[in-house]
Order: C-alpha cells, then sequence, then structure tokens
C-alpha cells in the first residue's frame, strides 16, 4: 500500500475524515485533532510537527507527527534517546502515531476497511524511504498479529468501572469496611473546610471560568518547571466546537475559586485531563479529579471513568490496572536487539505489577477487570 504524508490535518476535510472514522470518540473527532494545530499546541516550533499518514487512495489515516524530543507522550523513551546519544547517534525526529498529550486508548489507524496489522509493513518501508530512525504508535489497540520488525510495550493504567451502581454509596458498600471509611473520611474533609463544587457543561462556561481555570491549568505545569503542553486559544476552539463533550468542575470557597478540573465526556467514557489550584486544600484534588467524576458516571451512566496516567494511589479509591499497548519500530540495527530485550522485559515486570495492585484493590471481593477504552 502506498503511504503518503499531510502536513496539515485540515488537508484532510471533516466529511473524508469522518467517512474513515468509525469512533465516537471526542479524542478522534475531526475538530479535536484541527484545534491542536490551529491553535499552535503541535507545530514546528513545539516540536510536534504534523505529518498525518494516508493510506493508498484515502483507504485510512494515521494521525503522526515528527518529534524533536519525547514530551507529552506518556510512554517513555527518554533512555532510550540518551543511549543514542551516548553513541553519536540521532535518535530524533522520530515518527510517532498518536493522540498529542493524550494517553488514551483509542484507534491509530482510522480507516473503514484496514487494520493496523495490515499497514504495518507499508509504514516501515516509507520510514525506511523517508531517513526516518523510528516509528511509535501510543496507546492503540492491541495488534491482531505479532509483527517480526514492531516491539510490543505495555503500561498500566486504573480506570473506574461502572457496574450498575445507583449512586456513590452504593459503590462504596462494595469496599472493605476500613476502605470505605477512608474514603467517606477524606469528603467530608473537603465538605467541612467549606469547599463547594459547581459542574458546567461547555455552553455554561464563561471566559471568566474558563481564565480561571487556564491559570489554575498553567501552574500545576510550572510547580513542576515545565511549560503546559496546550494553551488557552485551544481550550476556547474546544468549548466551541466541542461544546457538549465538556465538563469543567469548579471548586470554591467563601465565592472564590480555588481550583478546577477539566474533563471531557463521550456517549459513554468520561476522561478525567486537567487539573489546577490556587489554594492548597487537603483532599480536594481526590473529591474533584476521582470522586466527583465517579459520582457524575454513575449519574450519567456512563461505562467507564479514565482519570489520566499513572498513580497508584487510585487504586485505593477503586480504580483497576488496565494494560495500555503501544508499538515500536527501530531502525538502527544495533540498537534494535537491546531494546527488543528491553521491551520483553518490561512487559513481563508489568504484568506481576498490575498484579500485584490488582491484589491491593480496596473491594470485599476483588473484580477481575482489562476493560479498554475505545
Amino acid at each position: 500500500m502506498n503511504i503518503s504524508a499531510l502536513n496539515q490535518f485540515n488537508q484532510l476535510t471533516k466529511q473524508a475524515w469522518k467517512s474513515l472514522n468509525q469512533s465516537d470518540s471526542t479524542l478522534l473527532d475531526w475538530h479535536f485533532l484541527n484545534d491542536l494545530e490551529l491553535a499552535g499546541c503541535v507545530s514546528d516550533e513545539a516540536g510536534w510537527t504534523p505529518h498525518h499518514l494516508m493510506v493508498g487512495d484515502h483507504e485510512g489515516v494515521l494521525p503522526s507527527y515528527l518529534k524533536t524530543h519525547s514530551w507529552g507522550e506518556f510512554v517513555f523513551d527518554w533512555n532510550w534517546a540518551e543511549a543514542y546519544e551516548r553513541y553519536g547517534v540521532e535518535y530524533y525526529p522520530k515518527l510517532v502515531t498518536t493522540v498529542p498529550f493524550t494517553p488514551i486508548t483509542s484507534d491509530k489507524l482510522v480507516s473503514q476497511s484496514l487494520s493496523q496489522s495490515s499497514v504495518v509493513d507499508s509504514v516501515i518501508e516509507y520510514c525506511k524511504s523517508q531517513g526516518i530512525n523510528s516509528w511509535h504508535m501510543l496507546f492503540c489497540q492491541p495488534m491482531e498479529h505479532s509483527h517480526p520488525e514492531l516491539f510490543e510495550r505495555h503500561t498500566v493504567q486504573f480506570h473506574w468501572f461502572n457496574r450498575g451502581h445507583d449512586s456513590f454509596d452504593d459503590f462504596l458498600s462494595t469496599f472493605t469496611a476500613r476502605q470505605r471509611k477512608n474514603v467517606r473520611k477524606e469528603r467530608l474533609s473537603v465538605v467541612n473546610q467549606g469547599i463547594e463544587i459547581q459542574h458546567f457543561r461547555g455552553g455554561d462556561i464563561t471566559p471568566e471560568l474558563l481564565d480561571y481555570f487556564f491559570k489554575a491549568y498553567q501552574s500545576s505545569y510550572h510547580k513542576r518547571e515545565h511549560q503546559p503542553h496546550l494553551n488557552r486559544e485551544f481550550f476556547e476552539q474546544f468549548i466551541t466546537h466541542l461544546p457538549d463533550n465538556v465538563l469543567l468542575m469548579m471548586a470554591s470557597r467563601d465565592g472564590e475559586f480555588v481550583a478546577s478540573a477539566f474533563y471531557i465526556v463521550d456517549d459513554d467514557a468520561l476522561y478525567g485531563r486537567y487539573w489546577g489550584c490556587s489554594e492548597e486544600v487537603n483532599h480536594l484534588h481526590f473529591e474533584l479529579c476521582y470522586y466527583q467524576g465517579i459520582e457524575y458516571c454513575i449519574k450519567h451512566n456512563l461505562a467507564v471513568f479514565n482519570p489520566g496516567a499513572q498513580g497508584e494511589h487510585k487504586i485505593k479509591r477503586g480504580f483497576e490496572p488496565v494494560t495500555t499497548y503501544s508499538y515500536h519500530w527501530i531502525a538502527h540495527e544495533g540498537f534494535s536487539d537491546a531494546i527488543r530485550d528491553y521491551c520483553n522485559d518490561e512487559c513481563q515486570q508489568l504484568a506481576v505489577y498490575k498484579k500485584q495492585c490488582g491484589e491491593a484493590l480496596p473491594f470485599k471481593e476483588i473484580t477481575k477487570a482489562e476493560g479498554e477504552i475505545k
């Protein structure tokens, strides 16, 4: 299959994308991906050069970017890049197929007729012809068949699953007495500190609300001496284009905002994405980013709540370990074998880790879950 590249997402019309896209995920909506480029969040200057791969005659598209760093991916390969540097070999630019800044499993080949496995050879040949040193497909569906030149990597995330709960208390009734008491204590602590929480859907989010959220969002990065990946223009465009898929939670005390959390809503899933605060309040992060999200899912009958990558503290709050998948191709023969061994060892270690996490869940009876976000 012939592979060609688009250097702007809007070179693919909204109608053409819709004809290929089988997913109803907001994160694969034409506006979401296009707004990232229009706002300059992904660009040459940001180290995310759009390089979307078109398969054949509009048979499929892989949203992809040529990257000069590894920020904003959540599948970490910094040590690979450092090893290349030690030996004087160029690691960047690399080709990454993903939804930028979004560690959520979704289709990374958008097509009505093609499977991921069917395009691997063509993409690898394209990379070789273009002198691209590596290709990374992140947070994708697991491959139907293994490929000799692709290395599989796993990460473990923690998701909440709606098992038909009538209320948050009904959900807590599945916990052991000790863990149930701990959660109630945390939630009561927030109330006793005078915190009030309001929910705003996209059409109700005023410029003043967005101003506060964005400043708080920025501060959460600045505290770690990082720059935020997204700018205010992106959030404005996202809210304008997809208002029904935006949920903003605001926490206030005595009429003054102290924290906020930005969520994305799908037909059957909730994604907790961005948080920030202007005042440190005990347990407020857990309340605003986890407990409020669980309550929202129960009330609106959403099946899954994905609160973001990493975070073992989610386990005792009822978030279950889930495996996510990525695949990697390395052009350099000398590094290829070493990275393959690394990935194999990592997968074995994460299998043990996931089992241990499952055993630490707070439920009276451990329910094994392997739900994947679509």
